[in-house]
């Protein structure tokens, strides 16, 4: 690869960081042809792109980007794989590394960055499968919001019989009182 087409590739790179917002950087290393084949068919069908990148090509990307991402360069070592996620699918490659993962022992999650938030080590896997989706977080606020609006008209609807008494007897005491 010439100067040009490293610089051409950073390039491209660091237009991959700025529209997918979330990604993983991976150590993919050991895995065979075919393993990395399946690998690379399970990111398509779920819309995640994954690229094999040399680590100085990543750093490179990282540094041209708004934002402090050295916490990640630590992590650039070995063989590196980057899974690129929508803003939609932050959890989507966590998921196909513990679903791949099921019958290998690889790739490793080096470091994953969501929404500039910077998780490091393999360790953090876990809580990664756990993170919701932008359209998930918007329907559980939206079902929290709606929550007490349907209980009121709930009880307006089956208690109609109930409310409309209760109001009677509230306006005759008010009558007989006055």
């Amino acid at each position: 690869m010439t100067k040009q087409d490293k610089i051409a590739f950073v390039d491209g790179l660091v237009e991959d960081f700025k529209t997918f917002p979330n990604f993983y950087i991976t150590d993919a290393g050991g895995l065979t042809v075919a393993e990395m084949h399946e690998l690379r068919k399970l990111c398509f069908e779920k819309d995640i792109k994954l690229k094999v990148i040399k680590n100085t090509l990543i750093r490179k990307a990282l540094e041209k980007l708004d934002g402090d991402y050295s916490e990640l360069f630590d992590s650039l070592k070995q063989q590196s794989s980057v899974f690129f996620a929508t803003a939609e699918t932050p959890n989507v490659p966590a998921k196909i590394i513990k679903q791949f993962r099921e019958g290998s022992e690889r790739p490793l999650l080096k470091a994953a960055c969501i929404d500039t938030a910077v998780f490091l080590g393999d360790e953090t896997l876990d809580s990664l499968t756990k993170l919701k989706s932008k359209a998930e977080l918007i329907g559980e606020v939206v079902g929290l919001l709606q929550s007490p609006a349907k209980n009121v008209i709930s009880a307006l609807s089956s208690g109609g019989g109930k409310l409309a008494g209760i109001l009677k007897t509230l306006s005759e005491r008010e009558e007989s009182g006055s």
